[in-house]
Formats: structure tokens, sequence, C-alpha cells
């Protein structure tokens, strides 16, 4: 299949980052009615803070191997509401990042493919495999049961390749990925993946289907033609080279989320990890540095009260009767959350769209250690 297991040899520095610069911006208020989210009038609300919950995102990403000081790029999330509906992902949302100011924090050179593309000469998928909407939604059942899924291909690409088209530069396809948890009762939760192809470009630059391990085992993929999400200073296309391992989420802390997206008593969790180790060399193959990159792709996660009943279909339950829920049922893109920087940090939510705060290649000015300073789709 073009793939080997295993890590390049070679002396390795993980490249460690500072924010010296962040503008400070209002919180961006969010409506109780966000698009996407259908609920049902009249019906009895379960507690915001302690009740049954769901949560859903399409693809986040978190920028450098130190969780304390690197950043993250999360999408819009869906979140389920307080009384029976759900809230779903609107199909504008295709590709991460999606317009300037998510490309600059991500750093300009990757990009992830999610939902459809206008013609099929933009297609970053391997021939047969169609243009599709994704399917995110975070539900709250009648029941009171929390449950979340979502389902679409996903394409990385490092468009640095500068391939003639965009299946050029993929290197990495999830064809038909779903994820999905559902929560049951305290003894019944569930958190599932699935995966119709795996497409690698290995180390002979060809795109093939690869077997992605069953259970809780890994893909370890070695010397992928593939360099960091953002540009460093000196490093050579030809001769750095991009370790992956593909894995299923297995621990609710593995999830890259926002301060709102929590956990209960009892909760289960979902998705898709790609942890991708660059090695940045020079011309002369001289190694510069090394750069940690993990996405998680279709994150979701479903939490419950430790004495969770489920309600009788149609049953009235407990808790106050409300129109609409009284928190978002989607948290916006960008939303800078405790996980992603430590408390004594700048921590800014700049808004839709965009999220500051981490290892940011071209918008923030970022001080590396000493030899560590280191299009699109045609919008």
């Amino acid at each position: 299949m073009g793939t080997r297991t295993g890590a390049a040899a070679g002396p390795k520095t993980v490249a460690k980052v500072l924010v010296t610069a962040l503008a400070t911006v209002p919180v961006l208020a969010v409506s109780a009615t966000a698009a996407g989210a259908q609920t049902a009038p009249g019906a009895p609300a379960v507690d915001e803070k302690t009740g049954p919950v769901s949560f859903a995102n399409i693809a986040s990403v978190r920028l450098g191997g130190d969780p304390q000081h690197g950043g993250a790029l999360i999408t819009e999330t869906q979140r389920s509401p307080l009384t029976p509906g759900q809230s779903r992902l609107g199909t504008d949302r295709v590709a991460v990042p999606k317009d300037d100011s998510e490309r600059k924090t991500f750093g300009g050179n990757y990009e992830i493919d999610l939902g459809k593309y206008a013609r099929p000469a933009e297609s970053p998928y391997p021939a047969g495999v169609a243009s599709r909407d994704h399917q995110v939604v975070a539900t709250l059942e009648g029941t009171n049961v929390p449950s979340a899924s979502a389902e679409t291909n996903y394409a990385l690409r490092d468009n640095t390749r500068g391939g003639a088209k965009p299946v050029d530069n993929t290197v990495l396809v999830l064809e038909g990925a779903r994820t999905a948890v559902d929560c049951a009762a305290p003894g019944k939760v569930s958190g599932s993946t699935s995966l119709a192809r795996l497409w690698v470009r290995g180390e002979d630059d060809q795109l093939r289907q690869a077997a992605m391990p069953g259970g809780g085992n890994s893909l370890r993929l070695a010397n992928l033609r593939m360099g960091a999400p953002g540009e460093v200073p000196g490093a050579s296309a030809k001769t750095t080279r991009s370790d992956v391992v593909v894995s299923r989420v297995t621990a609710f802390d593995q999830l890259v989320k926002q301060d709102g997206w929590r956990s209960g008593d009892v909760t289960a969790q979902a998705g898709w990890r790609l942890q991708i180790t660059t090695h940045a060399h020079d011309d002369n193959d001289t190694q510069l540095q090394d750069v940690q990159t993990t996405i998680v792709l279709g994150g979701a996660s479903c939490s419950i009260p430790k004495n969770f009943t489920p309600n009788a279909a149609g049953g009235t339950g407990t808790g106050a009767t409300t129109q609409q829920p009284s928190v978002p049922t989607e948290v916006p893109a960008g939303y800078l959350g405790a996980a992603a920087a430590p408390s004594d940090d700048l921590r800014v939510p700049l808004g839709v769209g965009l999220l500051g705060g981490g290892l940011v290649f071209g918008s923030l000015a970022i001080v590396f250690g000493r030899r560590r300073s280191a299009r699109s789709r045609g919008e």
C-alpha cells in the first residue's frame, strides 16, 4: 500500500511556542435560538449544568504538542437542546479553514474537506468518491436520552505539494466516516466509529487504500510527503516528511473542545484522531524541528447523571417548562476553550471563524526557542 509503520530516525525537538501579542475582543453573544436547532415548545427542560447532554463537532485541530501553550481551531459545535429536539450543523461548512481568518490561524498549508464540492474538477477525493453533505447532529430524545453523530467524507490536503488538481494535494481520505454516541442509561452508554474506506498517499506518493486496524488499534504511517500546517522558516518540501497516527477517540480528554463542551457522571465519546509529527528539514536534509498537530474528525460525546432514568416516550418528565433552551445549541467556531490554554494565558474568544492564542504561523507574533523560529478551493 506504500505505507509502513514506525517513526523516522534522527533527533527530535518538539517546537514550543509563546504567543507574544493578542488583541482583547469582547465575547460574542450567541442567541439561544441558534440556526439548525429544532426543539419541542412547551416540553419540560433538563438541567443545564448536570442534566443529559450531547455534543457533536465536524472537525477540530490542536496546534503544537503542548496543550498548555499550543492553540486550537474548533469548528461550530452542536449541543443538544434542553428540551427534546436536535441541533444540526449547517451545510455552509464544507472545509477547514473556511475563510481567511481561519486560514491564518490554521497556518495556510493544510485544508480539511468535509462537505460538497462545486465541480468534479475541484474534488479532493479519489475517483469514485461522491460529493456529499455532512450530517452532524446533537439530539435530546423525547425520553431525554442524549445522542450525537457525525458522518461525512474527509480529505486532508497539504496544498504546499503544488499539485495541479486538489486531489493531487490530498494526503489522507476517510471515506464514509461515521461516529456516534448514545447514553440510554448509566449502564448502557456507547460510542462507535466506522469507516467505509481509508486512503493514504504513501511513500511512493500514490493515493491508495489502506486497512484500518479494528478495535482500539492504531494505524501508523511513516515518511509521508507532507509538511507542517504553517511555514517553518528554512524548511524544504523536498526533505520534510511527516509521520501520522490514525486512531479512534477513546477518552473524553482526547477531544478538542470548547469550555462549554462538558462531561457528566457517565460519559461516552467517539471520534477519529490524527496525530501528525512533521520532521522539518532544510535543503541539506538537516533537521530543523518537529511540529506536532492533532486533528479530531467527527468528535462527539453524550453525558448523563449517575441516577438518570429515561422518561417514558411522551411522558412529562421533570424540570421547568421552557419555550426555547436557555443555552445556545450551537457554539460558534473558534471559541477558545480552557483545554487550549492555561488560565493565566490570554484566552480571547474572537467570534465566529477564528481562534487565536496558540501556534499561529502567520497572523500573530510567536517566539520559538533557538533554532526553532522556525489555494484553498479557489475562493
